[in-house]
């Protein structure tokens, strides 16, 4: 999984980066940070604080709890403590009908595997 110290998190953002197709200059501009401090954090030469850590989590559109971990700002939760309905409505991506929905269909899933009727579903 990689360190937790400035390079692991620097060589997941790098990772991160990539299979979003962007350049380091492009997400830089996105997160509202100078491009070469974002170089030197993905090079493990920076420690970004919790706030850059958010910036680039929203630019690159994931979880910013997920940078804290990485980044050793966090103790990593168990996957079944992680709050899906939180993070959905705290998307500021979707609008409020998509939200619901997602929460409809996430909220479904849950019954129909916490009452033990996981079954074949069509593909």
């Amino acid at each position: 999984m990689g360190s937790l110290g400035p390079g692991g998190i620097g060589e997941f953002l790098r990772e991160q980066r990539r299979n979003a197709q962007l350049s380091l200059r492009q997400l830089a501009e996105a997160a509202g940070v100078s491009n070469p401090y974002l170089s030197q954090i993905e090079r493990g030469l920076r420690k970004p604080s919790a706030e850059i850590l958010q910036q680039l989590a929203k630019a690159l559109r994931i979880s910013a709890e997920t940078l804290y971990v990485r980044a050793g700002m966090l103790e990593e939760r168990a996957e079944a403590e992680i709050d899906v309905a939180a993070a959905i409505l705290a998307d500021p991506s979707l609008t409020e009908q998509q939200r619901q929905a997602l929460l409809q269909i996430y909220a479904s899933f849950r019954a129909q595997n916490d009452g033990g009727g996981v079954t074949g579903a069509a593909p």
